[in-house]
């Protein structure tokens, strides 16, 4: 059939004799050039005659030469080539040649020392003996590779303990024959047998170690291994982590020396990637507590680095911590038995079932110890050729037997030992080192055979082998995901050109990756709207009433009894209640209405508004109690300073406060400006059972001082608002005409602080006489501080504080006034009111009646006096009068039968008529 085929298609490749001239095998597109060597064999063309090869100049692509011997000689070099796609043929650098062939009983023997466990923490040797041998029967069957040697075992039990290890290194060192080479198994005995070679001059090729501590090369310096180190995993991890965009993981390790140093390196991969160990534990028998803790951290993507028996213990504890599922993945070893998680553990007390659902959908990262490609290898067999030989030859099934997935690197070490050696001795380079001249103490040949090892380059059954500068094995990642109880391919991955194969076989709990962490949404918490719409709209009213007022006061200015109330410190109050009310709105703006750019306008309006409100508004009711304090509380003697009061101190007085506020809030905004701070609360979880939770975030108006600059602010207004009482206090009985409406004015400043003298009749018209801007310093900033964390609490408190007392103060203030002139017309001016002096005695009543008052109290306290000393007159003359009587004892009666005689008083002493008596009291 092959003849057949090559017949039809024989007119497609083939070409008349000399056309076109002649052409070389690299400059063609049509197949390869027919390869016409001098020969001492003959070529064999596959499916062709001699006629049909004479006829032709090219073959095509795929096509496959075949070289053989004549006699009892045999090829040495490749005996097959193909044709390319690029018009070469394979192996083009590497020649063929006929050699005769030497008997085995003339092949010198050249000696390899093995241990192999075949029990212990790791049987690998059960199955990677078997490969070995194998290895060693394909490589003394070639004719092609050593020619005049024979490669020979002699091996032991390490059962993967040092201590074992020691006795048969000693036992392969120091009895004949010389080893020309070491092949431990297991990192620990590699370990060993590596760190003492170096001392014989020996070479060490390990085919089933993966401690990342072997790849230094100044502590093993002759050390080679085809099992590729544990961290050629953390690339594959790296990349997956990168694919899926997590940024933050979590490590559990079992504490042994291979699991440390992977995961050191592991560490410094993620790190130069931008990812993020969060949290790293470890555990040498009890996993319990980690896993608690890798809970209680909210530990997502988990790295678990431990052996079989230790994955077992794990994940009973993740069932019990429930560390599974739809929000977590797990990475593993991918070097477990596939049904790890169903073998039977007495340590353990999880049911197959239990531990098969903690398992569900981990991922795994494997090295590629099998080529995937059904190629041919350098030994002429296929991977899947090789597994069949080597089931063959093995005593129980592949399942049962340890190191069974390791066995293709054993094959492949031993290949690569023997091109190496081929090498050293000539059979395929220009030297003519004699390997029997090998001893312990030649140093040559151990580095030529080094220098071979370190430049291998083959295709064997485990793939592509090459060594890297440290002689690790490179090699490809098999990317596994249990699914359903079984484990399912999803890619491979190629560190050493950074290639990802994906399958898009994955499968997911929740339907996709999880997160990293638990997704945080941040949310504003914004001002309720229908708060702000409502006190906005009083706000507005109250701006519309401040207006009016002050159109009122300006309008009826010429009037006497608005004179007299001094109309333009009036005006000032509803002014600053204005721009109290005002404040209104840019405190009730926020991310809702306005963008992060406005925010730092809308924080300097806020301070502007309430600073000038309370410098306006509390600055002239401040000022009018300051003046009569000063002016009309002078003794008697200084009663001519009461005709010194000009309105131009009133306006100085109210334009110091303004100003000294208007320095202060700009150095404040100039030094340190207001800006948007961010305010944190504790996430919430959402009513859904999603993977979310809630990050409720506050926006707020704050400055890098801003304790201190609120300190200077408020000590300062504070003191202000005191000495405003003590002013109160002060002149609570003083009557002016001058400012008329100074008591109402000092009675709202005292009320602030004392609040029980609205239990007085004459003071409750006053009560509610209390400015914006006070409340709001001594009772509203401080609550609001308090209810900052609570929007809505605190616009409510100090917007409708603001509001009211707004309200409160215009209605006072101007009501009244408008009642008066409205009730009584007093609409005239003050030429007019001259005229009419019965006004002006109804005007002065009140005071007239306090200075009656006044002198009633005077004379009360005059009488007092007087009565005082009419009672100590009294006691100085009975004290008199008991002493004249002891001095004088008393007269005999008179015979006569009158009254006694005795001398006669003095008249001024005797006579004590009541006309004295009231002279006192005049």
């Amino acid at each position: 059939m092959l003849l057949l085929l090559l017949s039809l298609l024989a007119p497609l490749f083939l070409r008349p004799p000399g056309a076109g001239g002649a052409q070389t095998p690299n400059a063609t597109s049509e197949g390869c050039q027919i390869i016409h060597p001098p020969w001492e064999g003959g070529i064999r063309y596959r499916g062709l005659t001699r006629d049909q090869v004479k006829a032709i100049n090219f073959l095509p692509v795929d096509y496959e030469i075949e070289y053989v011997c004549r006699g009892e000689r045999e090829v040495v070099g490749p005996k097959v080539r193909k044709c390319l796609a690029n018009g070469s043929w394979t192996d083009m650098d590497t020649p063929s040649r006929c050699v005769n062939r030497t008997p085995h009983s003339e092949r010198r023997a050249v000696y390899i020392g093995a241990l192999f466990p075949m029990s212990g923490g790791w049987p690998g040797g059960q199955a990677c003996q078997p490969a070995v041998e194998m290895a060693l029967e394909d490589v003394n069957s070639r004719r092609d590779i050593l020619p005049d040697y024979e490669l020979k075992l002699i091996h032991h039990d390490s059962k993967c303990d040092p201590g074992q290890a020691t006795k048969y290194l000693y036992e392969l060192l120091y009895n004949d024959p010389i080893k020309i080479i070491l092949m431990p198994g297991c990192s620990s005995v590699s370990t060993l047998v590596a760190e003492a070679a170096r001392m014989w001059n020996l070479i060490v090729l390990s085919y089933g170690s993966s401690s990342p501590a072997l790849s230094n090369r100044q502590r093993f310096p002759t050390f080679f291994r085809t099992h590729p180190s544990a961290t050629l995993h953390n690339p594959t991890r790296v990349k997956l982590f990168e694919k899926w965009g997590w940024k933050k993981i979590a490590t559990i390790q079992q504490t042994t020396e291979v699991f440390t140093s992977t995961l050191d390196d592991l560490e410094e991969r993620v790190k130069e990637a931008g990812i993020e160990i969060t949290f790293r534990q470890s555990f040498f028998s009890d996993p319990a507590v980690p896993v608690k803790n890798l809970k209680r951290q909210d530990a997502r993507i988990i790295v678990g680095l431990f052996y079989e028996t230790e994955a077992r213990k794990v994940f009973c504890e993740v069932y019990k911590e429930r560390l599974f599922g739809k929000k977590y993945v797990w990475f593993l070893i991918g070097w477990y038995a596939d049904n790890w998680f169903k073998i039977y553990d007495p340590s353990i007390n999880c049911t197959v079932d239990e531990m098969t659902e903690a398992v569900e959908g981990h991922i795994t990262t494997e090295i590629v110890m099998l080529n995937p490609a059904n190629t041919r290898s350098i030994s002429n067999m296929t991977s899947q050729e090789f597994v069949e030989k080597l089931t063959k030859r093995l005593k129980r099934h592949p399942e049962e037997t340890g190191g069974f997935q390791e066995a293709p690197l054993a094959y492949d070490a031993i290949w690569a030992l023997a091109l190496a050696l081929n090498k050293t001795s000539g059979g395929g380079g220009r030297s003519g080192v004699r390997l029997e001249d090998f001893n312990y103490n030649n140093q040559t040949i151990t580095d030529q055979i080094y220098r071979a090892m370190n430049s291998s380059s083959f295709e064997g059954v485990s793939g592509h082998v090459v060594f890297d500068a440290s002689g690790s094995r490179m090699a490809w990642t098999l990317i596994e995901q249990l699914q359903g109880g079984s484990y399912k391919k999803i890619g491979y991955y190629d560190s050493t050109k950074d290639d990802l194969s994906w399958s898009k076989t994955d499968k997911w709990i929740g339907g996709s990756p999880p997160a990293d962490q638990t997704l945080v949404i941040k949310t504003f918490r914004f001002l309720s709207q229908k708060l702000f719409i409502s006190v906005s709209v009083l706000s507005s009213l109250g701006i519309v009433l401040a207006v009016v007022c002050l159109s009122f006061n300006i309008y009826n200015s010429h009037v006497r009894y608005i004179q007299n109330s001094q109309p333009n410190l009036n005006n000032l109050t509803a002014v600053g209640c204005s721009l109290a009310l005002a404040a209104v709105f840019p405190l009730g703006l926020d991310g809702y209405h306005i963008g992060r750019s406005q925010f730092p306008f809308v924080c300097q309006a806020r301070l502007w508004l309430l600073g000038l409100g309370f410098s306006l508004g509390y600055g002239s009711m401040f000022t009018k109690i300051w003046w009569v304090h000063t002016v009309f509380t002078k003794k008697e003697e200084k009663k001519e300073w009461r005709k010194t009061l000009e309105p131009w101190k009133l306006y100085a007085t109210v334009g110091l406060l303004v100003g000294m506020d208007v320095v202060t809030l700009a150095i404040w905004q100039i030094v340190d400006p207001l800006h948007r701070t961010i305010e944190t609360f504790a996430k919430e979880e959402p009513k859904e059972d999603i993977d979310v939770s809630i990050l409720p975030q506050l926006e707020h108006c704050s400055s890098k001082k801003m304790n201190t600059w609120l300190g200077i602010f408020y000590g300062y207004k504070g003191l202000l608002l005191l000495l405003g009482i003590f002013l109160a206090y002060e002149t609570k009985s003083v009557s002016t005409e001058k400012i008329n409406d100074h008591r109402a004015v000092g009675m709202a400043i005292y009320n602030v602080a004392i609040p029980s003298w609205g239990r007085r009749p004459w003071l409750l018209s006053e009560l509610a006489d209390l400015l914006c801007s006070q409340v709001l310093c001594l009772i509203t900033a401080p609550v609001t501080m308090i209810l900052s964390s609570q929007q809505d609490a605190a616009f409510a408190f100090a917007s409708l504080a603001i509001v009211f007392s707004s309200y409160i103060t215009l209605v006072v203030l101007f009501v009244p006034k408008m009642r008066r002139l409205i009730t009584r017309g007093e609409w005239q001016s003050e030429a007019q009111d001259t005229m009419k002096t019965g006004s002006s005695t109804n005007n002065n009543e009140e005071e007239k009646s306090r200075l009656l008052e006044k002198e009633n109290r005077e004379l009360e306290k005059i009488i007092a006096e007087k009565e005082e000393r009419v009672s100590e007159l009294r006691h100085q003359l009975q004290s008199r009068q008991q002493l004249r009587s002891r001095r004088h004892p008393p007269t005999p009666p008179d015979p006569s039968g009158g009254l006694p005689r005795g001398p006669p008083e003095p008249p001024d002493r005797l006579s004590c008529d009541g006309s004295r008596v009231h002279l006192l009291y005049k």
